[in-house]
């Protein structure tokens, strides 16, 4: 008898996650990003031949949302050189690693620098912590304060795109 599968590609995370009920996907995408409409928007665009449509529909989304669906997607994440609350995806913990054998020195400018963000700007200060160490990332916050509202808010949006891009990455990443 012949085997139905055989020569079938294997399934991959990409088949799995277009496979899950649309509640189910918002949800694992929600993971990803907080905005629900963002998470919708991308649930939405299922079956994704590829991972990289996964990713250009999330850009298309991202692009879309209202500034209340920016905040609300901000809400997810946790200030930089803080602990995440039980409220914040885990991945920032993986992703803020960087942030690991910082001196008190630093932290502290860190800390002082994201209630400075915050005064000016009225959201937490965004960027994607992943791969960059403290000194940089004191450097960036630094450089970002300079901007006026209009440009960081969509430097704010460049960097939550780049942050959803890598969690849909992980998402559907292949184990090795």
């Amino acid at each position: 008898m012949n085997d139905p599968h055989q020569g079938a590609a294997p399934d991959t995370r990409l088949d799995a996650f277009n496979r899950l009920d649309a509640a189910a996907a918002v949800e694992t995408l929600i993971a990803c990003c907080a905005s629900r409409a963002w998470a919708q928007r991308v649930a939405a665009g299922r079956p994704y031949a590829t991972a990289s449509a996964l990713l250009a529909e999330s850009d298309a989304a991202l692009a879309a949302l209202t500034e209340a669906d920016l905040d609300q997607a901000l809400a997810g994440h946790p200030r930089i050189g803080e602990r995440p609350a039980a409220a914040h995806n885990p991945a920032s913990t993986r992703e803020q690693s960087g942030l690991s054998g910082a001196s008190q020195q630093v932290l502290a400018d860190l800390a002082e620098g994201n209630r400075e963000y915050e005064a000016r700007f009225g959201h937490v200060y965004l960027v994607c912590a992943s791969g960059r160490g403290a000194d940089e990332l004191l450097g960036v916050l630094r450089q970002r304060l300079r901007n006026d509202p209009v440009t960081e808010r969509a430097v704010m949006r460049g960097e939550l795109g780049a942050i959803n891009r890598l969690r849909l990455e992980r998402l559907v990443a292949e184990p090795t």
